[in-house]
């Protein structure tokens, strides 16, 4: 593989923006910060440049704007070099020196043990996204490419780094939607976790794909013929499950013949009208199994991807998923949030930062959480039990999604909703039947909250029972009123 260089990164920028004065200013920030890690060499025995190098094309490859990208060639010079905050500030902006501080870890001379300081910088980089989204989006960025690289580290180094990729970077990059970088870092922290299974899977996969590409390409040709003679404009790629994937289905008992999302087939069309449309058509061709059927457009996941998911009998009778989505929620599957970068051009930044608020509901859970966290140790155990722990998705009866820690409870879900609601609650009806407020919930359950005005309030008892801080806290304000 050729070393990347500037050219590289400027080339990839033009693509996108041809601002001059951005460019001239990301061209003056790679040679300060070359200037900077002079003499500091990586252990792959590179020079130091070359990793905020890689760093700054990854964001390029997200259509970033000039400040991400500044700050990505940036974003080490703080921890290893003697320039200040004050000094980036004043040298580029203010705006600048804000990003690269963010992904900057904490010294350790500010705590008196390697734990605090570890809980300290997972705060930091966690909460870094309720400021700017952008400071998550650089440091995935950093964290993909040290991943390719984690070759030159030592086994425990490798395994180390593996284990926090996937417990802590891969459900972030998954809240933010950004699927394509969660995918790369999920297969690369496999290598370096199970190596065995993960040649294991990567034979077989590359043996269904084989197997699967007269049916795939099929498909491919009697679908696109279809839509062309329907004057559907259209694009279709077709995809495999990553291996990390296909590995953890394995690994909670499923086989392969049990993954009906195994191979897919996206579809890509103009607009909403032209999806459903599709869908039809393709049902009218392809035999769909009814409850294999998903409509994220009507109802987006918490992350907001949007598209449409049926599984169909296609030749030699395998399964096939086949996607429906407009190319703008294609952008948004493959990149998340950060698609507004190319959706939203200029204002893209407070675009994405007020969506995160309005419609993110990690986001509001993440502000609560902070909120409550008194010490970096508690913020640290209520994400990991509240944020980065298995999920459980109830709907409204009205058909919105709530999503909440496995083991939520009924008063968890009608505290997400309303205070009013959990406040006064007495009960609740699950799937139309009856239950007690400490019901714990299930995927997919169908949750109405019974109220009664007169009610005594939310128990201290309820505490116990409670996995959201959003709850605990209201429980313990009524409970502290009432004393």
């Amino acid at each position: 593989m050729n070393e990347l260089t500037i050219t590289d990164l400027l080339e990839s920028i033009k693509s996108y923006n041809d601002n001059e004065s951005d460019i001239a200013r990301i061209k003056r920030a790679y040679y300060y910060a070359e200037t900077l890690h002079k003499n500091q060499f990586r252990q792959s025995g590179e020079p130091y440049i070359s990793h905020p190098l890689n760093v700054a094309y990854i964001l390029s490859k997200m259509h970033a704007d000039a400040e991400t990208i500044c700050a990505g060639l940036l974003h080490d010079t703080l921890e290893d070099t003697d320039i200040t905050k004050e000094i980036i500030a004043k040298d580029f902006s203010r705006e600048i020196a804000i990003l690269v501080d963010g992904v900057t870890k904490i010294s350790r001379l500010e705590f008196s043990s390697k734990n605090e300081q570890n809980m300290a910088n997972i705060r930091k980089i966690i909460t870094g996204i309720i400021s700017d989204v952008r400071i998550i989006v650089i440091k995935l960025a950093d964290r993909l490419h040290n991943m390719r690289t984690l070759q030159y580290k030592t086994e425990i180094k490798q395994k180390e780094n593996s284990a926090e990729t996937i417990n802590l970077f891969v459900p972030l990059a998954y809240y933010i939607g950004a699927y394509q970088i969660k995918s790369e870092l999920e297969d690369l922290s496999l290598q370096y976790l199970d190596l065995d299974q993960y040649k294991k899977i990567e034979e077989i996969k590359l043996k269904i794909e084989e197997d699967s590409s007269k049916c795939l390409h099929d498909m491919l040709f009697q679908i696109n013929k279809i839509l062309s003679d329907n004057s559907i404009s259209s694009e279709i790629k077709v995809r495999t499950k990553n291996i990390y994937g296909i590995y953890k289905k394995l690994n909670t008992g499923h086989k392969i013949s049990d993954i009906h999302d195994l191979l897919a087939l996206k579809i890509m069309v103009d607009d909403v009208t032209s999806c459903y449309q599709t869908l039809g058509l393709v049902h009218e061709k392809y035999h769909p199994i009814n409850n294999k059927f998903k409509d994220y457009i009507c109802n987006p996941k918490t992350n907001m991807y949007k598209s449409l998911h049926t599984t169909v009998f296609g030749p030699d009778d395998r399964l096939v998923q086949t996607q429906i989505r407009t190319f703008e929620m294609e952008k948004v599957a493959s990149l998340g949030i950060t698609a507004y970068w190319d959706i939203k051009k200029g204002n893209a930044r407070d675009v994405m930062q007020q969506e995160l608020k309005e419609k993110f509901q990690f986001f509001k859970a993440l502000l609560e959480i902070d909120k409550t966290s008194t010490t970096n140790q508690e913020f640290v155990n209520q994400i990991k039990n509240e944020l980065l722990s298995d999920r459980v998705y109830a709907y409204t009866p009205k058909g919105d999604i709530l999503e909440l820690p496995k083991g939520a409870t009924a008063i968890d879900f009608a505290y997400q909703l309303n205070s009013k609601l959990g406040n006064t609650m007495v009960s609740a009806l699950v799937n139309d039947k009856q239950v007690n407020p400490e019901y714990i919930l299930n995927n997919k359950d169908r949750v109405k909250v019974i109220t009664d005005l007169m009610s005594y309030g939310p128990r201290k008892e309820w505490l116990n029972q409670v996995k959201t801080s959003k709850a605990k806290r209201k429980i313990i304000e009524i409970n502290n009123r009432s004393q």
